[in-house]
């Protein structure tokens, strides 16, 4: 049954996200900024709606007080898809740090072209980084969340952390606070594969860690907040 209810969700998923894509393209490509990302809100929404009607998969928002609403910079755990999605729901103007290989992709480019996303050259080193805080501080001036995930990709639930340098760099740079984002997302949402297993994903976001810290300080301090609560939420 579960098998079943995970080959519809994917049905409707694509269904949804092509037919919201291209009837929207020409409003929201054409239209003020806004006008994507209230769109991109109402995929995410979409989304939620179709894991819990169809797969029995709830969404739990956690730690709602320390949800930023100006300029910060979130530093998710990133386990699946879905993390990133679900964030259009919750955020008020979501700005997400994204490889550049995702360029290529139809529309999903397109779209992230017209949201101003920050698009990052992982080979590039030190000239990517520079780029990172550049055009984070340009987002942040417009009062805007950028979310950036420490380990740079998808990592299976329980796996070993392996914390990269963008964030560090980022927060070396900035005068605004990091929010870590705990979840088990990756439990119910699978980084490979089409299961969508029933239960519930948290997304927890936990109390920020304020400038100022020195780079070691910060580093030991955002990987202890972040990985022993996604731990904690595996049983869901």
């Amino acid at each position: 049954m579960t098998a079943l209810r995970s080959l519809l969700f994917v049905a409707l998923f694509y269904l949804w996200s092509a037919a919201l894509a291209v009837g929207a393209a020409p409003i929201c490509l054409l239209g003020p900024r806004r006008w994507t990302m209230e769109m991109m809100r109402l995929w995410a929404k979409g989304i939620i709606v179709l894991l819990r009607v169809v797969c029995s998969v709830r969404v739990e928002i956690r730690g709602r007080q320390h949800i930023p609403t100006g300029a910060a910079v979130l530093a998710p755990k990133h386990q699946c898809m879905f993390d990133v999605f679900a964030q259009f729901a919750v955020l008020p103007d979501a700005c997400f740090v994204m490889k550049k290989e995702l360029m290529w992709i139809p529309f999903f480019s397109w779209y992230a072209i017209k949201a101003k996303m920050i698009v990052v050259d992982r080979d590039g080193h030190s000239a990517a980084l520079r780029k990172l805080v550049k055009d984070s501080q340009e987002r942040f001036a417009q009062a805007r969340q950028v979310m950036i995930a420490p380990e740079g990709t998808r990592m299976a639930p329980g796996a070993a952390p392996d914390y990269k340098p963008g964030i560090a760099a980022l927060y070396r740079e900035i005068d605004v606070p990091v929010h870590p984002v705990a979840t088990n997302a990756g439990v119910h949402w699978p980084k490979h594969g089409f299961l969508r297993k029933p239960g519930t994903i948290v997304f927890e976001y936990l109390e920020p860690i304020q400038p100022g810290l020195k780079r070691a300080e910060f580093m030991r301090t955002l990987q202890e907040r972040l990985e022993t609560a996604s731990t904690a939420l595996l049983p869901l």
